[in-house]
C-alpha cells in the first residue's frame, strides 16, 4: 500500500461513522501507544493487525510490529500453544522496536490472556471478549477459576466486551452461517479499537472491497462487523475518551508499509532489472522464508522466474544452473535449509558463479521455534561448509532495510562472480514499518558483462580489480568450457590434481572475498566519534533495541555509543580501529555469542557478550540495565 506524499505528517480524515472520529467525546493526546492483539490462531489477530498498522501508517504515524505467531498449523482452539499475537507500536516520534511491553492487550480468550498477561504493566489497558470465558475455555488455558471475577485482574484497567454476541447482533439477517458470524469478530475488534485510538478506517474498508469483491456476502459482513465496533466505541459509555497519537515528523515522500519479506523480494527485482537480467529463484518453502517465493510469484509483468522445487537441494541446485545460465539466480530458505544447500553452495563457490542465499533466520537447532526470531545461523554462514570457502556474508537491520540489503547481495554477487548469504530473520520477515520509496534513478548501477569475445578468453582470467572470472553463457560461439566441482586450473578451468594449483585457486578465491572490504563503507558510530567508555556492537535485527537503549543511556549522561555491522565477511576493514577507541565492548545478540567469537578472534578484544536464546527479541530494558552494568564494572 502506497502512502499519498502528505501521509507522511498529516493524518488522514475519519469517515466520520458513528459521529465524526470521536467527535462525541474528549480526546486524551498520547506520544506513542503500543497494542498487542491476541487470540486462537483463527481468530484472525495478524489480520487486524496488519490492518491496524495501516490504518496508523495512513494516520501519519512512525510505526514497527512484531507478529508472533504459534508453531503449529492448526493447535487446539483455546489452547496455549495456538495463542497468535500481533503487537503494534505507533508513535509521533521516531520508533525502533514494537515496544518492551503493551499498553493495551486485546485478548480473545483465556488463552491469549493466560500467554499474555505477565507483559502487561499494572494499569494497562485489557480488553476482553466476555463471552470467551467460559468453563470449557478456560480449562482448555488452564485456569482454575475465571479471572474476570476472582480479582486477580484488579490493578489493570478491565473492559470487558460481549464482542461475540455483539457481531452476531450487527450481522443478524445476513445469512451467514454461525462460523462464518464468528470469524468476523476481529474486524469488529478493529473498528473498536481504530475509534478509539482515532485511526482512518478507509484504507480497511478498500482492503475488504479488494479481498471479497468476488464474494459479496462476506464483504457485507465484514464491513457491517468493522462499522458495528467503530460505533460500538463511539456510542458505548464503557470508554469515556478516545485517544489521538498525532502524526510523526517524517521525510517527506511516497512512503508504503512493508514487511522485511516484501522488501526482500523487490529489492532482489530491482536489483535484476538494474542489471538487465532475468531473475530465477529456486526455493522450497519453509517458515519464515516462503513469503518471499510468494512475492517473487506475483511479479509476472517482470522478467521474474519462480520455481516451487521439490526440496532444499533441488531449489539451490537449480538456482545454480540459473546462475550458469546467465540469469540473477536466488534461493530462500532458514536455517534447516541452510544444512541441505550446503553442499551445493560450495559448488557454486568453486564454480564461482553469482549466486544469492537468503536465510531468514529461525529458532533452532533442528525444527526448533520455527516462528520464533534468533540469530543463530552467522556462524553457519561464514563457515557452513566443507572445504575452505568463504562467501560474503550481509546482515539487514530493519524490514526496509531488507530491501537495500537484497540489491546489494545481488550487486556483490554479479561483480565478483561469488555466492552471497543475505542474513534477515523472523522479527524481520513479518516486521512491518514505514517505507520510503527510493529513488531509482540514484541505485548503485549494477553493471553485468557477459562474455562474448572468444579471442583470448580463458574461463579463469580474472579482472585485475575484483579478480572475479568472466560470466560465459552457455552456447555462446567459442566460449566452451570445462565446469564442475573437481579442482580446476588457473586459467583454463580443467581438471587439475596439482597441489600448487589448488592452494593457489583456493587463497585467490579468498583473496577475491577479502578484497570486497576494499568498497565497504567506513563504519559509522552512533554517539561518541572519537571513543568513550562502552560502545554496544549488534547486527542483524537488535538494530532497533540496541539503539533506542543506546540513546536512552546517553540520555542519561553516560558514555556509550553504537555501531551496527551490516557487512559480516568481510568485516569492515576500519571496524577493530573504531572498537579499540572503546574502553569496554558489548555485543548483544540473539544467540550464545558468534559475532563476540570472530571479534575477539580477528581483533584480540576482550569482547563482552550479552546472550539471548528464547525465541524472542531483546527488550529495550533489558539492554539498557545490562549496558548500565557492563559501565560500572
Amino acid at each position: 500500500m502506497a502512502l499519498p506524499p502528505e501521509a507522511a505528517g498529516h493524518a488522514v480524515e475519519s469517515s466520520g461513522l458513528g459521529g465524526g472520529n470521536a467527535a462525541h467525546k474528549p480526546g486524551v493526546r498520547r506520544d506513542s501507544v503500543v497494542i498487542r492483539f491476541a487470540g486462537d490462531s483463527g481468530d484472525g489477530m495478524q489480520l487486524a493487525g496488519m490492518q491496524f498498522t495501516a490504518e496508523s501508517a495512513l494516520a501519519g504515524n512512525d510505526i514497527a510490529t512484531l507478529p508472533d505467531f504459534p508453531a503449529e498449523i492448526r493447535a487446539p482452539a483455546g489452547t496455549l500453544a495456538g495463542v497468535s499475537g500481533f503487537q503494534l507500536n505507533f508513535s509521533s516520534r521516531e520508533v525502533f522496536t514494537a515496544g518492551d511491553e503493551p499498553n493495551v492487550l486485546v485478548a480473545m480468550n483465556p488463552a491469549a490472556l493466560k500467554a499474555n498477561l505477565d507483559d502487561l504493566p499494572p494499569n494497562g489497558v485489557l480488553i476482553v471478549d466476555r463471552e470467551a470465558f467460559n468453563d470449557a475455555n478456560l480449562k482448555r488455558a488452564g485456569y482454575t477459576s475465571n479471572p474476570l471475577n476472582d480479582h486477580s485482574l484488579d490493578k489493570y484497567q478491565v473492559f470487558q466486551v460481549d464482542v461475540t454476541k455483539l457481531t452476531t447482533l450487527a450481522l443478524h439477517g445476513t445469512g451467514l452461517n454461525n462460523r462464518a458470524v464468528f470469524r468476523c469478530r476481529n474486524l469488529f475488534v478493529l473498528g473498536m479499537l481504530s475509534w478509539l485510538y482515532q485511526r482512518p478506517i478507509e484504507s480497511t474498508q478498500r482492503w475488504l472491497e479488494g479481498r471479497f469483491k468476488k464474494t459479496p456476502e462476506l464483504l457485507e459482513a465484514n464491513l457491517m462487523a468493522l462499522k458495528a465496533g467503530y460505533n460500538y466505541g463511539d456510542t458505548t459509555e464503557m470508554f469515556a475518551s478516545s485517544y489521538e497519537v498525532p502524526a510523526a515528523t517524517i521525510k517527506a515522500g511516497l512512503y508504503r508499509n512493508i514487511t522485511g519479506n516484501s522488501a526482500t523480494a523487490l529489492g532482489f527485482v530491482a536489483a535484476a532489472m538494474s542489471a538487465g537480467r532475468p531473475l530465477f529463484l529456486g526455493s522450497y518453502p519453509i517458515t519464515p522464508a516462503s513469503d518471499i517465493l510468494h512475492e517473487l510469484a506475483g511479479f509476472k509483468n517482470f522478467p521474474v522466474y519462480t520455481f516451487q522445487a521439490e526440496d532444499e537441494i533441488a531449489g539451490v541446485a537449480s538456482a545454480i544452473g540459473a546462475a550458469f545460465g546467465g540469469a540473477i539466480a536466488l534461493t530462500t530458505t532458514s536455517g534447516p535449509g541452510m544444512n541441505l544447500k550446503a553442499e551445493a553452495v560450495g559448488l557454486a563457490v568453486k564454480t564461482e558463479l553469482p549466486l544469492v542465499i537468503t536465510d531468514v533466520q529461525r529458532a533452532g537447532p533442528s525444527t526448533g521455534m520455527p516462528t520464533k526470531p534468533e540469530q543463530a545461523d552467522l556462524l553457519v554462514a561464514m563457515y557452513g561448509r566443507h572445504g575452505e570457502s568463504p562467501i560474503p556474508v550481509i546482515a539487514a537491520s530493519t524490514p526496509a532495510d531488507c530491501f537495500d540489503c537484497a540489491y546489494e547481495a545481488v550487486r556483490l554477487a554479479t561483480k565478483y562472480m561469488t555466492p552471497v548469504i543475505l542474513l534477515t530473520d523472523n522479527q524481520l520477515a513479518n516486521g512491518a514499518e514505514p517505507w520510503l520509496l527510493p529513488d531509482v534513478s540514484k541505485l548503485p548501477d549494477i553493471k553485468v558483462h557477459l562474455a562474448t569475445d572468444p579471442n583470448g578468453f580463458m574461463p579463469y582470467r580474472r579482472d585485475t580489480e575484483t579478480l572475479a572470472r568472466p560470466w560465459a553463457v552457455p552456447g555462446t560461439p567459442g566460449l566452451e568450457h570445462r565446469i564442475g566441482g573437481l579442482s580446476s586450473e588457473d586459467l583454463t578451468g580443467n581438471v587439475s590434481y596439482s597441489p600448487a594449483n589448488n592452494e593457489l585457486m583456493v587463497r585467490t578465491r579468498a583473496r577475491k572475498i577479502a578484497g570486497i572490504a576494499r568498497e565497504i563503507p567506513p563504519t559509522e558510530i552512533f554517539g561518541d566519534a572519537q571513543g568513550g567508555d562502552l560502545v554496544v556492537l549488534g547486527w542483524g535485527s537488535t538494530f532497533g533495541s540496541l539503539r533506542e537503549a543506546v540513546k536512552q543511556v546517553r540520555e542519561k549522561g553516560k558514555s556509550v555509543s553504537h555501531i551496527h555491522v551490516r557487512y559480516l565477511n568481510p568485516l569492515p576493514s576500519d571496524l577493530g580501529d573504531q572498537l579499540r577507541k572503546f574502553k569496554k565492548v558489548l555485543v548483544p545478540e540473539l544467540n550464545m555469542g558468534q559475532l563476540s567469537k570472530l571479534v575477539r578472534a580477528d581483533y584480540l578484544i576482550d569482547a563482552i557478550g550479552f546472550n539471548k536464546i528464547q525465541g524472542r527479541p531483546f527488550k529495550v530494558s533489558e539492554l539498557t540495565t545490562r549496558i548500565l552494568r557492563a559501565l560500572e564494572g
